[in-house]
């Protein structure tokens, strides 16, 4: 690690707020990506006619089990469990017994259910345990997240670049361009698209990083035009060295520093988008674990308020998580806070 990169991270350590929240943030997303671990309607590991058995991973049919059904086995279903039982077997089942696709068929209240020892947080109104819903829902929250920050700055700053580097007509056209695009109505196009295409990850995920790339654009066409007039630059350029390699090694070291500090901002922002999206119906399919979907059930069933203050809670603690980390990130990267701290230090 480089002086300044440690320089930063000292700086980053020293807010507290958001090294606490990074680490709370780290801990609550790793444990989601465990998820078919921690809810599950289907075992971790099954005993079963003398053999090993793992439904989590790996799909068994009723018939693969003794059964006579050739569809996949429902391993909450009485027969199942009797049938290994009966062979002297044992499942191992992951603390919540209930998935976010298949509803608890043996629910003793009317759906929605209130909070119990079987149902921590309740069911939602077709009888799907809350508590799964909100795990799954949070992973895909995140990963969506993600995906959508990765692809949307990387296109950002590569229009920023071009535009910064090259300057001119290409400037010129590339910022009428942006003002056009930023100008659209996107959540119209949204709703204009859904009634064309049904829904699903990958296509939200590319309709929205088409409308998402113009945040860091920009800061890294500033920091480019900046850049491209200091001596070592015009000094790769006499050297001949080509445009993609003086962009590349020389000039987008400088732009990534200010383009960093938007990163968890642009993340908090596309979560946002899709909870939105879930909640309006537009996002997306019926079904899936979707924070949104849980606010708006919650907005539909005003006597199961565990629904909607679940829902709200899990995207208002995301949400605040994430701006802390953004903040610690931003004075990370100030080079006034990093020079002050350094001095301190010193």
């Amino acid at each position: 690690m480089s002086p300044l990169a440690r320089r930063r991270w000292r700086q980053f350590t020293r807010n507290k707020r958001a090294y606490y929240s990074m680490w709370v943030f780290l801990g609550l997303f790793s444990l989601s990506l465990f998820a078919e671990l921690i809810a599950n309607d289907k075992p971790i590991v099954m005993y079963h006619a003398g053999e090993l058995w793992f439904p989590v991973a790996v799909s068994y049919t009723d018939q693969e089990l003794g059964g006579t059904l050739p569809s996949e086995a429902v391993y909450w279903d009485p027969f199942v469990l009797d049938l290994v039982e009966s062979s002297g077997g044992w499942m191992l089942w992951p603390p919540i017994r209930f998935g976010y696709k298949v509803p608890d068929m043996y629910i003793e209240t009317a759906a929605p259910a209130r909070p119990s020892a079987r149902h921590w947080l309740g069911t939602d109104d077709t009888g799907r345990d809350t508590v799964a819903l909100l795990i799954y829902g949070f992973r895909l929250s995140v990963l969506f997240g993600l995906a959508l920050t990765l692809i949307s700055s990387s296109v950002g700053i590569a229009v920023g670049a071009l535009q910064g580097y090259f300057g001119g007509l290409v400037d010129l056209l590339g910022q009428r361009f942006v003002e056009i695009w930023a100008g659209l109505p996107i959540l119209l196009l949204l709703i204009i698209l859904a009634s064309i295409v049904e829904p699903n990850v990958f296509w939200l995920l590319a309709t929205l990083s088409a409308f998402s790339w113009m945040t860091v654009v920009g800061v890294v066409r500033a920091e480019f035009l900046r850049t491209r007039n200091f001596e070592y630059v015009r000094a790769a350029m006499a050297l001949g060295d080509s445009d993609l390699s003086i962009m590349v090694r020389h000039v987008l070291p400088n732009a990534m520093t200010a383009a960093l500090t938007f990163l968890p901002f642009i993340l908090s922002g596309a979560v946002t988008t899709l909870t939105a999206l879930d909640f309006l119906g537009f996002g997306l399919p019926a079904g899936s674990p979707s924070l949104g979907a849980l606010l708006a059930q919650g907005k539909t069933n005003l006597h199961a308020p565990w629904l909607g203050l679940t829902g709200f809670v899990t995207v208002g603690v995301m949400l605040t998580l994430l701006i802390f980390v953004g903040e610690g990130v931003r004075d990370a990267f100030d080079p006034r806070r990093t020079m002050v701290a350094s001095g301190v230090a010193r």
